[in-house]
């Protein structure tokens, strides 16, 4: 057979048009970064993310300018970011300045130089509209927080208290961590004075007492990552990781210790954060203890999303946002969109009243992406399904609950529970959850069969426990559904409950 000349499709609207894109530059003290998201939903997907360490608060230290390299390397890092805006066809691009810009004398040359070489009008907002938008990035991926917010940029810190998915008191400081790594290193013994001065100007700090502590910002993420590195953390995914209120003292004295190769050598982690680690964990732990904070619990979101989430409508803003992003998620990868609210509305008698109230959500989000690996090779189907649930990119659940979903995605795929694939399950979750949940793929992998995927077939059937039978039934037009396949699958589910499987036709 010849080769056959392939022709490479380049018309822009031989593409789905999908949603539009929407972007967000954010001129921090330390980075410069450029993320663009698809449309405005509660969760919006991220198609784009690059930051440069441009480092623009390191000049205001000394002499309380923006230093002219800083500045040049800023420069060239929008000059790119703005291209590739425009190549992307975003409709919509915010660019936001924070500390760094909103302190410096010198902050109009470098705004109008931003100006005239690429184009950008740069907004900087006060500490309070930062303060706010991190706040709100927080609730934005963790709904029921309610504690004190830290966001740490390089030029500032920002406290602010959170309740009811509500911003409430907060307050700005002069302590990020550029300034941080500047005092500890003109006197190591300085520093816990010049955070303690700072804190002691927060007078709404008996507000946090025994609250979480929830951090924003790349230097107490990368404590995070640290920490789950030196723990050998089986699930390495910071958004909602937990820390005990003791552990950022422990890490302070870690990296006293640490060589600088070993922090680099550690396997996603932002090597240009290691030197602002030792004033963060410092920070870190004079926080929680004034704070009184009953425990630590990392955000990977911030400022950027809190912006976006202060444009949702309120009734987009109170959609939970763990099923917005699966049900999405699940109506693109999946064969028919409105398999998954119907999957657990059949199911949802055999296992509400027996599970956990919270389990419901869970087990909604799990019904949700129930066919988001039939594109892949029948072989591979479940550990698709595994990997897509423990390692996607939610918000608003636990590892505990990811643990969950990944396990009653392994088994509505067929997935092998002998396998040391899912060993990594019982470190994440308890065994009686681990079997709730497994029941969970049980019936998914059951519904799956029995309609092909398809809606009618599934508002034509029941299911319901009765005695210690689990009885199936089906319109008398779909009767002829229950083929042998579905038969075993019945009588697999009803020996994981200990019921005895029973199948009738509706009379």
């Amino acid at each position: 057979m010849g080769a056959t000349e392939i022709e490479p499709v380049v018309r822009a609207d031989a593409y789905a048009p999908g949603h539009v894109l929407t972007g967000i530059i954010d001129i921090g003290s330390n980075s410069v970064r450029l993320v663009v998201y698809r449309g405005m939903s509660r969760v919006p997907p991220v198609v784009f993310n690059e930051k440069v360490m441009a480092g623009l608060g390191r000049g205001l230290a000394a002499n309380g300018r923006l230093s002219e390299a800083s500045m040049e390397s800023a420069v060239a890092a929008l000059a790119r970011f703005t291209l590739l805006a425009q190549d992307m066809n975003v409709v919509s691009l915010r660019t936001v300045a924070t500390a760094a810009v909103r302190e410096a004398a010198n902050a109009k040359a470098f705004t109008d130089r931003v100006r005239d070489a690429c184009g950008l009008e740069i907004e900087t907002i006060s500490g309070e509209v930062e303060a706010r938008g991190a706040a709100l990035g927080v609730i934005a991926g963790i709904p029921q927080a309610d504690g004190v917010v830290g966001d740490l940029g390089g030029g500032s810190l920002e406290l602010i208290r959170v309740q009811g998915g509500e911003a409430h008191e907060r307050i700005s400081l002069p302590i990020g961590s550029l300034r941080l790594d500047a005092v500890r290193k003109r006197s190591p013994r300085a520093l816990g004075a010049f955070i303690g001065k700072a804190l002691d100007s927060v007078d709404w700090i008996a507000a946090g007492k025994g609250k979480p502590f929830y951090t924003v910002g790349g230097s107490w993420r990368a404590l995070a990552q640290l920490h789950m590195h030196l723990t050998d953390c089986p699930l390495r995914v910071v958004h909602q990781y937990r820390m005990d209120n003791e552990v950022p003292a422990r890490l302070v004295r870690t990296l006293a210790r640490i060589e600088p190769k070993a922090l680099k050598a550690m396997p996603h982690f932002s090597s240009s954060r290691a030197p602002s680690l030792p004033g963060a964990a410092v920070l870190l732990s004079a926080a929680v203890k004034r704070l009184g904070s009953s425990e630590i619990v990392a955000s990977a979101f911030g400022l950027r999303e809190g912006l976006l989430y202060a444009q949702l409508s309120p009734e987009m803003q109170r959609e939970d946002p763990l099923l917005a992003a699966t049900r999405a998620e699940g109506a693109r990868q999946g064969r028919f969109p409105e398999h998954g609210d119907l999957l657990f509305t059949w199911m949802d008698q055999i296992f509400r009243n027996r599970e956990p109230v919270a389990d419901a959500r869970i087990r909604m989000a799990t019904c949700l992406l129930s066919d988001v690996a039939w594109r892949a090779h029948p072989d591979f189907r479940a550990e698709r399904g595994f990997d897509f649930a423990l390692h996607g990119n939610w918000v608003a659940i636990t590892a505990p609950e990811r643990a969950m979903i990944a396990a009653a995605l392994y088994a509505c795929f067929g997935g092998d529970f002998a396998s040391a694939n899912v060993a990594v399950l019982h470190q994440l979750a308890e065994p009686a959850a681990l079997a709730r949940a497994r029941m969970w793929g049980m019936a998914l992998r059951l519904g799956q069969r029995l309609t092909g995927g398809t809606a009618v077939p599934l508002t034509s059937s029941k299911m319901w426990r009765e005695g210690g039978a689990l009885v199936l039934t089906l319109a008398p037009a779909h009767a002829p559904l229950y083929g042998e396949t579905v038969a075993r699958r019945l009588k697999t589910l009803a020996g994981a409950m200990g019921l005895d499987p029973i199948f009738r036709a509706q009379l």
